[in-house]
């Protein structure tokens, strides 16, 4: 059976630092975008100048709470999936390499 002890550790450190990348990277523009996706809604809904009713805040509220979500996955997601590639390429190698030993010890 295939040794897949390197894939699962990458993929596990790749989500780690995903979610390092998130909070330093992410949080932040993923609120403003969502605000302004939900202020852009929440404008063509209810009319052009945005009043400061309860339906309008919750509008940019949950496009905010959307924006962050949205961001979040995308980062963890793509560095789990660059961990489980790395973790996949070493995993191969050794046990390409590990075949050869064996190969030359049976020689």
């Amino acid at each position: 059976m295939k040794d897949t002890t390197y894939t699962k550790s990458m993929t596990y450190i790749g989500a780690g630092a995903g979610v390092v990348l998130f909070a330093i990277f992410g949080l932040l523009p993923g609120s403003f975008l969502g605000g302004v996706m939900g202020l852009n809604l929440a404008g063509s809904l209810l009319g052009t100048p945005v009043a400061s009713g309860v339906l309008a805040r919750l509008i940019v509220a949950s496009s905010m709470v959307l924006g962050v979500m949205v961001a979040g996955i995308m980062f963890i997601t793509g560095a789990s999936t660059l961990g489980w590639l790395i973790g996949t390429v070493v995993d191969a190698l050794r046990a390409r390499a590990q075949e050869a030993a064996e190969a030359k010890h049976r020689a």
